[in-house]
C-alpha cells in the first residue's frame, strides 16, 4: 500500500463517520465523473458537520456526488503544493486565507471573477481572497477580533469598557489583582501572536512593510508597556487564543482579546455574564482595523472546473452563507445577510462593525506574508522579555522581513 493510500485510509478510518458525504472515498485521478472531491481541514465541530450538510445540500441541487478529504490544518498546503505540482489537485479546496497566495502562485487555481456570483460581498472579504489582482478565493464567512470583558467585574469596580489605548491601559492596570490580569491576549510565538498584535500595529498606521517606522515603534512600545504595567500575564507568550479564553472563563482575567469563535464556548459557560466591544483605538474617533480572518473556496483548474463552480455558487448563496456563519459565529460575507444574523445573534455586532475596515494580512506582501510574520512575533517576544527593545526588535524584523520580501 502506497504512503498517499495509507495516509488516506488514515484519514477516512478518523473521520468516515463525520467527514464525509455518502463513504469515504480517496481522492485521485480516477474519480468518476458525476463526483466532486472537496480538500479541506474542518476536523472539529460545529464546522465538520456544517461543511458536510452544505456540501450534501450543493450536492443534490447540483446533481453531483461531493466527497470530502480532511486533514489536519498543518497537512493541507503541502500536500495540495504537492498536489498541485502533479496535477492532482481536488475540485474545490477550502484553506485559511493566507495560504491562498501561496496556492495562486503555482498557477492551478482558475480566477473567480466573472465565474461565481459576488455580487454585494464585502470589498474587503474580496480583497482577501485576491492575488495578484486577479480573484482566486472567495469566503462565506469571516472572522476576526475584539474586546470580551466581565460585566460583574465592571461593575463591581464602577468602570465602563475602555475605548481608547489610554482607557484600555489604566483599566486593565485597576482590574489587575492577586489572581486576575486586566488583560489577556495570546502573544504566542506563531502566527496567532502576529494575528492579534496586528490591529495595534495597523490601528497606529504602521504597516507589515514597513516595521521600523515610527507608528510600529510606537504601537509595540504601547503593547510591551501592558506587560510591563504587570497587567498582562508573560505566561501569554505561550497562550494560543483557546488559552486566553480558558483563562477568560477562569476568572483569571477581567478583559481578553479574542475572536467570534469563542462565543459558543462562552455562552457553555454558567454564570459567565460577558460583554464585547470592539477593539480600543490610539485616539477616541479612529476606527479599529482588525485582521480578516477565516477560509476562503478556491478552484482548481480541471475537467470538473465548470461543476465545481456551480457547487461554489451554491455554498456562496444567502442561505447557505447565513447557517454557516451561524453555526461558525462567523460574519456573513455580504452586509445584508450580516444585518440578519445580528438581530438573532446580538455579540456579533463588533465583528460585524469591524469587517469593512478589516484587512487581509497578505494584501501588502502576498506570499512573503508567513516569512514577515515570523519576523513579527519574534520582535514582540524580543521586546517583552526585554532582550531587545522595541525599535531595536523592529529593527531586526524590518531586515529579516525586507529580506523575505525580496526574496519573493
Amino acid at each position: 500500500m502506497s504512503t498517499r493510500i495509507r495516509a488516506a485510509t488514515a484519514a477516512c478510518a478518523a473521520f468516515a463517520l463525520s467527514a464525509t458525504l455518502g463513504g469515504c472515498g480517496l481522492i485521485t485521478a480516477e474519480t468518476p465523473p458525476n463526483t466532486l472531491t472537496v480538500a479541506d481541514y474542518y476536523t472539529a465541530e460545529p464546522g465538520n458537520t456544517a461543511l458536510t450538510e452544505i456540501l450534501k445540500t450543493c450536492g443534490r441541487a447540483t446533481g453531483v456526488h461531493v466527497v470530502r478529504e480532511v486533514m489536519p490544518r498543518a497537512q493541507l498546503v503541502p500536500k495540495l503544493l504537492r498536489d498541485g505540482a502533479a496535477r492532482t489537485l481536488p475540485d474545490l479546496v477550502l484553506s485559511d486565507n493566507p495560504d491562498l497566495p501561496k496556492l495562486a502562485s503555482t498557477g492551478a487555481l482558475l480566477p473567480l471573477k466573472g465565474r461565481t456570483d459576488t455580487a454585494g460581498f464585502y470589498k474587503s472579504v474580496l480583497e482577501a481572497g485576491t492575488y495578484d489582482g486577479e480573484l482566486y478565493g472567495v469566503a462565506p464567512g469571516v472572522n476576526g477580533l475584539a474586546l470580551f470583558y466581565d460585566k460583574a467585574v465592571f461593575k463591581k469596580a464602577g468602570l465602563e469598557p475602555p475605548t481608547t489605548w489610554k482607557e484600555l491601559r489604566d483599566t486593565a492596570a485597576e482590574l489587575t489583582e492577586r489572581h486576575r490580569y486586566g488583560l489577556a491576549l495570546s502573544a504566542v510565538g506563531t502566527e496567532e501572536g502576529s494575528w492579534q498584535y496586528e490591529p495595534f500595529l495597523w490601528g497606529n498606521g504602521g504597516d507589515l512593510d514597513g516595521l521600523g517606522s515610527k507608528a510600529s515603534v510606537d504601537s509595540l512600545t504601547y503593547w510591551s508597556g501592558l506587560f510591563g504595567d504587570g497587567s498582562v500575564s508573560k505566561s501569554a507568550l505561550n497562550w494560543q487564543q483557546s488559552d486566553v479564553a480558558e483563562q477568560f472563563i477562569g476568572g483569571h482575567a477581567a478583559m481578553m482579546v479574542n475572536g467570534s469563535w469563542q462565543l459558543a464556548a462562552l455562552d457553555a459557560e454558567k454564570g459567565l455574564d460577558y460583554g464585547v466591544v470592539p477593539l480600543p483605538v490610539p485616539e477616541r474617533g479612529d476606527t479599529p482595523v482588525t485582521p480578516l480572518g477565516g477560509e476562503v473556496w478556491a478552484v482548481p483548474k480541471g475537467e470538473r472546473q465548470d461543476k465545481a463552480t456551480e457547487v461554489l455558487d451554491c455554498v456562496l448563496s444567502p442561505r447557505n452563507m447565513y447557517d454557516w456563519a451561524r453555526l461558525r459565529a462567523d460574519v456573513p460575507a455580504r452586509p445584508d445577510v450580516a444585518k440578519r444574523l445580528v438581530k438573532r445573534q446580538p455579540d456579533l455586532a463588533p465583528f460585524v462593525a469591524g469587517v469593512p475596515a478589516a484587512r487581509a494580512r497578505t494584501t501588502e506582501l502576498g506570499i512573503a506574508y508567513p516569512a514577515v510574520s515570523e519576523a513579527l512575533y519574534t520582535a514582540l517576544h524580543q521586546s517583552v522579555t526585554g532582550t531587545l527593545s522595541p525599535a531595536r526588535a523592529l529593527k531586526a524584523a524590518q531586515r529579516d522581513a525586507r529580506s523575505a520580501v525580496d526574496d519573493h
